[in-house]
């Protein structure tokens, strides 16, 4: 529970109820501040008020800001590679093939049900804390709120474009240069699985530079502006360079030229798309100061960039 006080100031006489909570709780979303109002959280001066009531200043503010328990999703213990953690965030680091949360298909063993597990009180947050999340078959970094105040920083961050994501691909091809893929997305018009670009999408912003070249393949460093659903492999797969092992966008395996036994294995086997969320920068939503973490390549990638390596002595 947390109980809190605040006294109207009287540079806010006339404004409605909804603003000043806004203007003196802005670590709570809008939302949940009208929330609590309808929900009789809020007293002032002992009474509970409408949304749109003006207050004339100097009156005496009650919030009871107690968190509600907004899902239901089962704890399981699944292990948890925890990267940062203090009271605000959590920071994980996710394998290939764990699902992020429930949905149709995958109702259990997701890594929400292991962040309840992790820490029982997630469940009075919005999908356990979870900000943002990367596909089932995507590896890396992803963060966690634990509070209701740093959920509502970290959204903010997110929607204001400042925090920093940068991801490690392979592709297809033999790339000349790195550069930017502005092009907006929407769902695909006869495949609800897949994103498309899209004229009336949404917009999406993806930068790209290369880190190597090997003879079919280019390993690059990939930045997100926004954050849209599959939006690097299928801005990746829109301008001819699809991502490695990638099942949606990739088109029909084929094996490229000039391939040696030892890639030709790798390749056949790598059965996820060749995406790892190498780093990640935010402004702590306790302190403000700024962190960043980097994780490496798991070893199914650098597996294959050994073998692209090597098939380029052959």
């Amino acid at each position: 529970m947390a109980i809190l006080t605040e006294t109207v100031p009287e540079s806010m006489a006339g404004m409605r109820l909804d603003q000043v909570l806004a203007s003196l709780f802005n670590d709570y979303s809008r939302s949940k501040l009208q929330t609590w109002i309808k929900a009789g959280r809020v007293q002032i001066d002992g009474q509970t008020l409408k949304t749109r009531d003006k207050l004339y200043g100097g009156e005496a503010i009650i919030l009871d800001a107690e968190p509600e328990v907004v899902m239901e999703c089962v704890a399981e213990n699944i292990p948890l590679e925890i990267i940062f953690e203090d009271k605000s965030l959590l920071i994980v680091n996710k394998p290939a093939g764990l699902v992020v949360h429930p949905g149709a298909g995958n109702w259990s063993g997701t890594l929400q049900n292991a962040l309840l597990y992790h820490d029982s009180h997630l469940d009075e947050l919005p999908r356990a804390g979870i900000i943002h999340r990367i596909d089932k078959d995507t590896s890396g970094l992803l963060m966690v709120a634990k509070t209701l105040q740093a959920h509502h920083s970290l959204s903010e961050q997110l929607q204001e474009r400042s925090i920093v994501r940068e991801y490690l691909a392979v592709a297809r091809g033999w790339m000349t240069a790195g550069g930017t893929v502005n092009e907006p997305l929407g769902r695909h018009a006869n495949d609800r699985m897949r994103q498309a670009v899209r004229s009336d999408g949404k917009e999406a912003i993806t930068h790209y530079r290369l880190i190597e070249r090997f003879v079919r393949h280019t390993f690059l460093r990939v930045k997100l502006e926004t954050g849209r659903t599959h939006q690097i492999r299928v801005h990746l797969a829109h301008i001819g360079y699809p991502l490695v092992g990638d099942p949606l966008y990739g088109g029909a395996f084929r094996m490229p030229g000039k391939c040696g036994e030892a890639l030709e294995q790798q390749l056949r086997n790598f059965k996820r798309q060749a995406l790892h969320a190498a780093k990640l920068g935010l402004q702590h939503p306790l302190t403000g100061d700024y962190l960043e973490w980097e994780q490496p390549l798991p070893d199914d990638m650098q597996q294959l960039l050994q073998a692209l390596a090597d098939n380029d002595k052959l």
